[in-house]
Formats: C-alpha cells, structure tokens, sequence
C-alpha cells in the first residue's frame, strides 16, 4: 500500500536529508525548533516529549546530546522542583536559524515539490482529518486509562 510506504520512507528521507545537510538528525532539528517557538525558548521536558512524540527516555537522551553542543541547558523548574525544563542556549537559537531553511528545503524537495496545487490542497485536509482522528483516539484512550486507575484505586 503506497500510504504505508509513506509513513516508512518519509521520516526516513527527512533524517538522511537533515544530516547530510546539517549534520543533525531531524529529531535533533525538531527539538530545538520546539524550544525556539516556545516562550523563553524553554519548556518542560515532558511537554518536549509530547510534541517531538517521544519517550522520555528517548528526549533525555538526545537533549543530553545537544546539551554537550551547548545548544540546550535542562534546570529544575522554579516553581515545581520535580520538573525539568529545557532552554535553548542563544548557540542552538543560531543553530536552529541557520538550518531552519534547509529543513524547509528538504521538506519541499520531498513532498511539495512533488505534489500540484490541488494535491497540496487535499493532502491538507486528508491529513487534518487523520489528525484528528488520532487526537480523538488517543484521548479516548486516555479517559480510559484515567477511568482504569480511578477503578483501581478504590479497590485499594
């Protein structure tokens, strides 16, 4: 089926386009685009985690890595001490600004280009509708979880 094909191949070409042309893996690159959009450029780790859609082992791995460019620092949060947070030094800002347009690159080379003004039209909206039907699935699964450990608790 082409679409699985797709959601195989696609991140797959994104990661060897963003290393090759920037030497960060496209992981890395959405981590740190993450924090440059966020205010302060810092946000707790588990909110990263969420919006990169990884463990967060998997975050705090990778965010040690960029900690060692000196492009991320992690510092307990001021208000909650359970919380880690993580900044964008003013090194990864400049990172994230100068690869920013070669990501933009890649993803147009790899599916913009690819595609005519109607197809980019239609891939919009097939996409909204199957992220939203993924969010409603996965809040459903949280309810459910929820619900799950309310159950348990009272058996307690």
């Amino acid at each position: 089926m082409p679409f699985v094909g797709l959601l195989l191949k696609l991140p797959h070409a994104l990661d060897a386009a963003m290393r090759r042309d920037t030497g960060l893996s496209h992981f890395e690159y959405l981590v740190l685009s993450a924090l440059s959009e966020s205010a302060d450029r810092t946000r707790p780790m588990s909110e990263l985690a969420e919006i990169a859609n990884a463990s967060q082992s998997r975050l705090s791995h990778v965010v040690a890595k960029l900690e060692q460019r000196d492009w991320v620092r992690r510092s307990a949060c001021p208000t909650n001490g359970r919380v880690v947070m993580a900044t964008l030094t003013e090194a990864g800002y400049a990172e994230v600004v100068a690869t920013a347009p070669l990501h933009v690159d890649a993803v147009r080379a790899l599916v913009i280009d690819a595609l005519d003004t109607d197809q980019l039209q239609q891939l919009a909206a097939i996409a909204t509708r199957l992220l939203a039907a993924i969010d409603d699935q996965s809040a459903d699964s949280d309810r459910a979880g929820q619900v799950g450990d309310l159950s348990e608790d009272r058996v307690r």
